[in-house]
């Protein structure tokens, strides 16, 4: 039988403000955010593009010496963890007494640097900066992690679409399941550039671009304040399905009642012709639904993640009882995971692989 796993910690960055109060507020009020633009310009023509940015670090932000030449995307994936892990477990892992593993999913990763660097490469490759490298690689936010708390246990690097890190709960659940880790952090983070700001205007004018980070700390303990995982189907792949047809079989899988005190977290961004399949397998949900999307802009492969924390909060801070996640990914799988109350009388399903 496999262990019931908890998530037992949350946090999040978003262009609602720094932490995971600031992004339910947005969704408890349905927030309008505003937006920047991002110029470059191309020869004598000046593209401006909308975006979403994660507000300036403040007195009240996090700080962290050690990342004060990192990329943003490392920055803001810091401030979800030590939010997700709290101060009484990031000692406990400087103290070599609790073994967590990170499991870091992303899309773009760390293109500020990678374009900074390439970019002085390609005007002067003598004096392209050695200090910007090390940031070009997708795994180097989940090794700061790992430096920044202190933990030798296992570390992992998904690339993936949107729905990635769905997709890092799962591996975080059999780690755990294992006995690899005490606990497992998942997070995912973007930052903002011009490529793929620019490429989601070619899909729709209606789609802006975000950043931010979510993170979670599962183990198989229930805490005071835990959400459950009740629910985590395999997901399904779109090799063999179209979009409507997987985003179908996921809503099947997770067999969730729509008892209009269920949460739906779902992953509409605002933009008809994407946001379909979600909108016509979920058309008769008549229960109360959150769009994470909506609010906060089109984060990639954080995406999921905020929805993830926002299921997770609307459980722990006592709103509702269960809470469903689904998400239908730009060209690779639909997934799905649901969550409950640890305190409740839900009939818990054990999650699958």
């Amino acid at each position: 039988m496999r262990k019931s796993i908890y998530i037992n910690g949350s946090g999040a960055v978003s262009p609602a403000g720094w932490g995971t109060a600031a992004l339910m507020r947005a969704l408890r009020e349905n927030t309008n955010i505003a937006t920047s633009l991002l110029v470059r310009q191309l020869g004598n023509q000046t593209i401006s593009t909308p975006v979403l940015r994660v507000p300036a670090e403040s007195a009240t932000s996090p700080k962290f010496a050690r990342l004060r030449r990192a990329s943003p995307i490392s920055k803001f994936a810091a401030a979800a963890v030590v939010e997700a892990l709290g101060a009484h477990r990031l000692a406990e892992i400087s103290a070599g007494n609790l073994r967590v593993g990170v499991i870091f999913t992303l899309t773009n990763g760390c293109v500020n640097y990678s374009t900074r660097f390439f970019g002085e490469a390609l005007v002067e490759p003598a004096f392209a900066s050695p200090i910007l490298f090390p940031e070009t690689v997708f795994n180097a936010p989940s090794s700061h992690l790992s430096a920044l708390i202190g933990s030798t246990s296992q570390n992992d690097t998904l690339i993936a679409d949107s729905t990635g890190f769905i997709s890092g709960i799962d591996l975080a659940a059999e780690w755990i399941d294992r006995d690899d880790v005490d606990g497992c952090l998942v997070v995912s983070a973007e930052e903002i550039d011009e490529l793929s700001a620019e490429g989601l205007r070619h899909y729709s004018r209606n789609y802006i671009a975000s950043e931010g980070a979510a993170a979670i700390y599962m183990d198989a303990h229930p805490a005071k304040n835990s959400a459950q995982l009740l629910r985590l189907p395999d997901p399904v792949s779109f090799s063999a399905n179209t979009r409507e047809q997987a985003a179908h079989k996921i809503r099947q899988k997770l067999a969730v009642q729509d008892d209009g005190q269920t949460l739906l977290v779902d992953g509409r961004a605002g933009v008809a012709r994407f946001d379909r399949p979600e909108t016509s397998v979920w058309a008769d949900w008549s229960g109360p639904r959150w769009s994470p999307r909506i609010n906060v802009g089109e984060g990639m492969g954080v995406s999921s993640g905020l929805q993830v924390v926002a299921a997770v909060q609307a459980i722990t801070s006592g709103e509702f009882q269960q809470a469903v996640v689904t998400a239908v990914g730009g060209n690779q799988q639909a997934a799905g995971l649901s969550v409950g109350c640890s305190r409740s009388s839900i009939n818990v399903v054990r999650w699958e692989m």
